[in-house]
């Protein structure tokens, strides 16, 4: 089996090659969002019309568009624009529009406001309005800098979606991954998890992969190679501070980090074959945790705490197995595939990801653990990293297109998919957690 970091080939974790390192801050032009290409709905959809917001005109995003474009992505809403939009404090304009959806066969209207303050602060409110009664279901009011109005436009959106689906939210969340701009020029890119406002969190010469989120999204947890071997860093996004916490002899790889925040999981090879360690997020208390004559690589712990998933040939090919943490054997998990990798685990603990080998083909597969269960929720070739959304309901993988490393997203039923594509070759995704 090959260590996600014992690396060969592509610079992908399955199959990157480490090379003479050495990290630097490059110039480079503003990064591009992502561009979401959706294929495929959802199996209900519910029909929705979303008015532009009062007052919004001269703001520096439009909030509705925002709200509209997640809930579209989502495929589980067909939002419409509106025949006519109310005016403020005019109930004859509300009735008009209110009948002009029911006439589209919505079942909700959405309406809003934004009005800028003295402060420069955006006060933004949404009201719902059922359509069968007319009256308001849901109303909401968010404060907000100008240079955070499309996340308050997603946490709109994630009221909205939680709502008519039943499902938590997923929309005031972030993505990070890598993209290789140059032949020596990689980065940790941080956006909205629509893509939007890329912010480069790290530059470098050689490269940067297996980016993990810490529970409460204010850290990122990474490999990079920059002093000539792979070594595990954590970094505090709203300072760049970062701290080497894994550099020992050896490979030091796939960071993952504890519900709780205060240690990480790693895999290391400081005693021989690469086994499966735990360690404090300051680099102490190192204390190794699988032992078995193969390789023990990419752990992740489930939301609770009680088990580590992990990837491991002990038996003869790679599979996923788990082993509590708390002490105990481990137990293979996956039985439906001779080669199975790269595990994750989703937020209620049901649900594992992974990538499964299929007559030559690398593909996204997903497992009830109830029963055992898979379903292949993929259709292309060369997957790999995929990460659950903060609700479970979606995944985020790397995959290539036309030779070049891209995003996917698929729902867990694979009902729908998305690409993102952006500058440069994209790889490592991480998907993290909502932003309150």
């Amino acid at each position: 089996m090959t260590d996600r970091n014992d690396l060969g080939g592509r610079w992908s974790r399955r199959t990157l090659l480490g090379a003479g390192m050495c990290a630097a801050v490059l110039p480079t032009a503003a990064l591009a969002d992502l561009r979401i290409e959706i294929t495929g709905v959802g199996a209900n959809q519910t029909p929705i019309v979303i008015c532009p917001f009062m007052g919004g005109e001269d703001a520096p995003e439009n909030v509705a568009d925002v709200v509209g474009a997640d809930l579209t992505r989502s495929g589980s809403f067909r939002v419409m624009a509106p025949k006519s939009v109310p005016t403020l404090g005019n109930d004859e304009s509300l009735r008009t529009a209110l009948a002009d959806a029911a006439a589209a066969g919505a079942v909700a209207l959405v309406v809003g406001t934004a009005n800028v303050l003295a402060n420069g602060t955006w006060d933004l409110r949404m009201s719902v309005y059922e359509i069968s009664t007319g009256e308001v279901v849901d109303s909401h009011g968010i404060a907000a800098q100008p240079d955070q109005l499309r996340m308050a436009a997603h946490r709109f959106a994630d009221r909205l979606y939680t709502r008519y689906t039943g499902e938590g939210p997923m929309f005031a969340s972030r993505l990070a991954y890598v993209a290789q701009l140059g032949r020596r020029h990689y980065e940790l890119i941080i956006t909205e998890c629509d893509g939007a406002n890329p912010r480069t969190a790290l530059r470098s010469t050689e490269p940067i992969i297996s980016p993990a989120w810490s529970p409460e999204g204010a850290r990122i947890a990474y490999v990079s190679f920059e002093h000539k071997k792979p070594v595990v860093y954590v970094h505090e996004l709203a300072t760049g501070v970062r701290r080497a916490v894994a550099n020992f002899p050896g490979n030091n790889s796939a960071p993952a980090f504890s519900p709780d925040g205060r240690q990480l999981a790693i895999a290391l090879s400081r005693d021989g074959l690469t086994q499966i360690y735990l360690i404090n997020v300051d680099g102490g208390n190192l204390r190794r945790f699988t032992r078995s004559y193969g390789i023990d690589t990419e752990p992740t712990f489930s939301a609770d705490g009680k088990w580590i998933y992990f990837t491991s040939d002990r038996g003869g090919t790679p599979q996923i197995y788990r082993q509590p943490v708390a002490g105990g054997a481990a137990e293979r998990i996956t039985f439906g595939s001779n080669y199975a990798i790269s595990p994750a685990v989703s937020p209620d603990g049901k649900r594992i990801a992974y990538v499964s080998r299929l007559e030559g083909r690398f593909r996204l597969a997903v497992m009830d653990l109830s029963n055992a269960q898979d379903l292949l929720v993929t259709h292309t070739e060369r997957d790999e990293s995929p990460a659950f959304a903060p609700n479970g309901r979606f995944l985020v993988y790397a995959t290539e297109e036309n030779g070049r490393g891209v995003l996917g997203t698929c729902s867990a039923d694979a009902r729908l998919t998305t690409r993102l594509v952006g500058d440069g070759d994209i790889r490592e995704p991480a998907w993290g957690p909502v932003i309150y």
